[in-house]
């Protein structure tokens, strides 16, 4: 990466021929470009793609998978491998805060991390995993909390599975493993799958929500800590919520939304006696990827809270 110039896009070859220490790791690496585009331009579609030729590589051999990205949207892309990934072989996301003519550019030592993380055996049955800064994150709970820190990658409701000390993979926690998602729609339906995110604010009513069960198949609502939304809102997402499946979850990124604390107007019991469903642990973001996924494969209303319960 050194000599590169500010902003430019690198290739694989040029990515992992600049990381110290990876060739004397004796793992053969089998390189391959795919959608060289800004993180924030990816699709779910081109993201599933990746996943399909990586499910490949391990089905013809291959002992883990290395796939780097912009971190813009990586916490998204890793939660969507996480819930189609089909092989007990790790599925590592890894990236860079730095860019590689910056001082400290922390690119080659991520990439050193997850190719370490993806050839290790403590690491296989954990689905898609985040490696950066040394740490091991599980993809359902991974956050970016920052801007421009190199450490910005965090999970703040559980902390890392684990470390790379060294040149050692030390998992300290094992993540809970569902039956993957099926991912054989076709990109029609995909992208027919809309899914808006609606995130609550103060004295906010709704008006923007106006004849969205028209444009959209299901809609995320990112609610006031616990999962409350002003009282003037509930009956909108209400009657949302009786043609397409409104998911509830707070705005705080962190922390479940409750069920039966409180049950004044705008309250989770409320909302939820309205017909939204409780969105559980799930951020926002994450759980727009689930609903997303879900309705592409055709999930009914009772599928869908089945599947925001199982895995929220």
């Amino acid at each position: 990466m050194r000599g590169a110039a500010r902003g430019a896009r690198l290739s694989g070859a040029e990515i992992t021929s600049a990381v110290p220490g990876l060739a004397e790791l004796g793992v053969p690496l089998d390189v391959r470009d795919m959608h060289a585009v800004p993180s924030g331009s990816l699709t779910f579609a081109q993201v599933l793609d990746v996943i399909a030729v990586a499910a490949r590589a391990v089905a013809e051999g291959a002992d883990g998978v290395v796939v780097t990205q912009g971190t813009d949207t990586l916490e998204e892309t890793a939660f969507l491998a996480d819930l189609v990934w089909p092989h007990d072989a790790p599925f590592v996301l890894t990236g860079a805060m730095r860019q590689p003519a910056m001082a400290g550019a922390d690119g080659p030592a991520n990439v050193l991390a997850a190719v370490r993380v993806a050839m290790a055996r403590e690491a296989r049955d954990a689905g898609a995993l985040v490696v950066l800064n040394d740490e091991v994150h599980a993809a359902r709970w991974v956050r970016k909390t920052h801007s421009t820190s190199t450490a910005t990658f965090a999970s703040p409701s559980t902390g890392p599975l684990g470390h790379v000390v060294e040149d050692r993979v030390r998992m300290l926690l094992a993540p809970p493993r569902y039956e993957p998602l099926s991912a054989g729609f076709d990109r029609e339906r995909l992208e027919a799958a809309r899914v808006a995110l609606h995130v609550v604010t103060l004295d906010d009513d709704g008006t923007q929500l106006q004849g969205l069960e028209t444009t959209h198949r299901g809609l995320v609502v990112a609610g006031f800590g616990v999962g409350h939304v002003p009282g003037v809102l509930a009956p909108r997402l209400g009657a949302l919520a009786e043609h397409i499946p409104v998911v509830l979850t707070s705005r705080t990124g962190t922390g479940s939304v409750l069920r039966h604390t409180y049950s004044a107007p705008g309250s989770e019991q409320d909302l939820r006696q309205r017909g939204l469903i409780d969105g559980g642990f799930l951020d926002p973001y994450k759980a727009r990827v689930l609903l997303r996924l879900l309705l592409a494969a055709g999930a009914g209303h009772g599928d869908i809270a089945e599947a925001f319960a199982l895995r929220g």
